[in-house]
């Protein structure tokens, strides 16, 4: 099986290009919930109004092209900090580009071999909404060590000022997808789901249909941050809310929509709220977020993920987390309840690797996680009383 690229390369950017894009976008490693997410390239022509593109000033970058050759992007992975093999999740080009648009993907098939070749288990999750072929899937299911999922984002917007890619190619791509799947899983990403523009029943139904053809599915909300906001008022776009986030807008209303229908009907396949949830679903695995802590979130699941997420779930000892959370910069009380460890003073990438290491939620004290919002943002939350972790 050849993972060449065909005919010419994709080129890389000079070191004075590179020295222009945004420091956040040049560092091509970045620690996210779901795992170290490698971006070592960037350019997108798909133009998706709500895309992460935004935060990174580099929306306009219509072109793919690399930061560095696909050697170098494996190596600086398996080298960083973070990086555990066999333990650390990793998702690759989840914020810059599309990877499976034809001039990136035989690059993302290069470093899934040399990935797959150093004999690592880590879990690999790769996220698209373009076109994806029997080919490809062949390829997909040659890489033996690693546990693979392929998530394909469908949100079904109608609006093409929004979201310009019809969804019947994510829609082709997952049955395809499901079709071939062999050693690698596929997850329906159904996402960013917004209310009154793609919760209706119809969109709804859709779902309910293409969850049939995934190993799990996955449900959430818009980001929308400042900077998205921006883009939709300068484009004239219909504000999808009055206020902007940090976090994920996914409201109780919307939520619930969904959950009536689920529960209405028996031929959904499994949901999941957590990305993280499903992909662990999808390979019969545990959580590997340790998302059991908060047992509200578990109220949609099979119960044989249930007693999986229970069998796996050991709340840590407090010295070792002391010890680890204090080499790695916190700050004040480090405490461990029944839903999570709590610490101060560190940023997301320190509070996954604790969060991955332990199998077990790492929150920031500062900021809470309300009882039922799963993290969310508070936005079209009514305040509830409940066990909250911070």
């Amino acid at each position: 099986m050849t993972t060449a690229v065909p005919g010419r390369a994709l080129p890389i950017l000079s070191a004075d290009k590179i020295d222009a894009l945004k420091p956040s976008l040049a560092d091509v490693i970045e620690y996210r919930k779901s795992g170290l997410s490698l971006n070592w390239i960037v350019g997108c022509p798909l133009d998706c109004g709500y895309c992460v593109r935004h935060l990174f000033d580099n929306f306009e970058m219509k072109v793919p092209r690399r930061l560095m050759s696909d050697e170098e992007a494996v190596t600086r992975l398996i080298g960083h900090p973070y990086f555990r093999a066999h333990k650390t999740p990793i998702q690759l080009l989840n914020r810059a580009t599309d990877p499976m648009l034809p001039i990136v993907k035989p690059h993302v098939f290069s470093v899934l071999r040399k990935l797959d070749e150093q004999g690592l288990t880590n879990h690999v999750l790769v996220i698209t909404r373009w076109r994806v072929t029997p080919e490809d899937c062949a390829v997909l299911n040659s890489f033996t060590n690693l546990r693979l999922t392929v998530l394909v984002t469908h949100s079904n917007i109608a609006n093409p000022a929004i979201e310009p890619v019809d969804s019947r190619i994510a829609a082709q791509s997952l049955r395809t997808l499901y079709e071939h799947a062999d050693r690698y899983r596929t997850v329906l990403y159904w996402r960013p789901i917004v209310p009154g523009l793609n919760d209706s029943a119809t969109d709804i139904e859709r779902a309910r249909v293409l969850s049939q053809y995934a190993h799990a599915t996955v449900f959430t909300g818009l980001f929308f941050r400042e900077e998205i906001a921006s883009y939709y008022e300068s484009h004239g776009l219909p504000m999808p809310y009055d206020e902007t986030a940090r976090r994920k807008i996914m409201p109780e209303a919307a939520e619930q929509r969904i959950l009536d229908a689920f529960e209405r009907d028996g031929t959904w396949g499994a949901l999941f709220r957590k990305t993280s949830c499903a992909v662990a679903y999808a390979h019969g695995e545990a959580d590997y977020n340790g998302h059991f802590g908060v047992r509200e979130l578990c109220d949609i699941c099979p119960a044989e993920q249930i007693a999986r997420c229970q069998g796996a779930w050991v709340k840590p000892d407090l010295v070792a987390v002391t010890q680890e959370a204090r080499a790695l910069g916190a700050t004040g009380e480090v405490e461990v309840n029944d839903r999570a460890i709590v610490v101060e003073g560190l940023d997301e990438p320190p509070r996954y690797f604790l969060q991955h290491g332990f199998g077990y939620q790492c929150y920031d004290r500062a900021k809470p996680h309300h009882y039922r919002q799963h993290g969310r943002a508070p936005i079209g939350w009514k305040a509830e009383d409940g066990p909250t972790s911070a």
